[in-house]
């Protein structure tokens, strides 16, 4: 290989890799962000933190809270992030919580209006989160009045499960964290924020906490803020920190 080649081919690379470190990360508008961390990938609990950032800086405005998750723990889901190699993968029914970055969708409840700027959804009887991967209403809350009760056969996700299982009030207050946005066959459906049935119950692949942090959270969050929902074992917390432009823990 001549000189001449030689230098044009460090060239080129080094443009690739400017290329490459210059793209924006699809949360480069984020300035809200709530990252739960867990022990490891089998964890069927973990810590939640709360961030704003500001002047291009993080900056943690809730301390730590504890919150459940999937009974089996997380696997990776299908959000904002890239693929990932390295721990499980988010199935359909594997109650896992996705781990990834996912955007924050619209708020629910039991209630008429909740104190929260975020879009929100009061919920009736009839609504339901399909979880039916061959439905076309897959991974959506759809009211059965609307689209037909054969739309919602097969799914086990009445949101208003006070009125389905004996009073549970799981779902009073929660918000849609954004996994599997293209509805994805078997990538895993209806995960959302929600109130926790206690502090040792795991969920079947939510995040799940108590109801003084998920009304905070509703008052705290801003749509225009672009908020989004990170979920992670610290392991890889360490590891993407720096290329993922994450906020800095308190602790480990």
């Amino acid at each position: 290989m001549t000189t001449r080649l030689f230098a044009l081919l460090v060239v080129m690379f080094a443009l690739a890799g400017a290329g490459q470190a210059g793209r924006a990360l699809p949360w480069h508008d984020a300035r809200q962000m709530i990252v739960v961390t867990t022990a490891g990938w089998n964890t069927d609990h973990g810590t939640l933190r709360t961030f704003e950032r500001r002047q291009g800086r993080w900056r943690q405005v809730r301390g730590a809270t504890p919150v459940t998750l999937g009974a089996a723990g997380a696997g990776w889901g299908v959000g904002l992030h890239p693929p990932q190699r390295g721990g499980p993968v988010k199935r359909e029914g594997d109650n896992r919580s996705p781990a990834g970055v996912f955007r924050i969708g619209e708020a629910f409840g039991y209630a008429a209006r909740a104190a929260t700027a975020m879009p929100y959804r009061p919920l009736g009887a009839s609504d339901w989160c399909v979880d039916v991967s061959s439905s076309p209403y897959y991974n959506r809350i759809v009211d059965a009045q609307r689209v037909g009760a054969a739309a919602v056969k097969g799914a086990s996700e009445p949101m208003r499960r006070d009125l389905h299982f004996h009073g549970d009030q799981r779902y009073r207050e929660g918000f849609v964290i954004g996994h599997n946005p293209d509805a994805s066959p078997q990538k895993g459906s209806c995960i959302f924020a929600h109130l926790w049935k206690s502090p040792t119950a795991a969920t079947a692949g939510c995040t799940a906490m108590t109801r003084d942090t998920m009304q905070s959270l509703l008052a705290w969050l801003k749509p225009q803020d672009h908020p989004v929902f990170v979920l992670l074992p610290q392991a890889e917390y360490r590891r993407l920190h720096a290329p993922w432009q994450l906020p800095a823990l308190d602790t480990p």
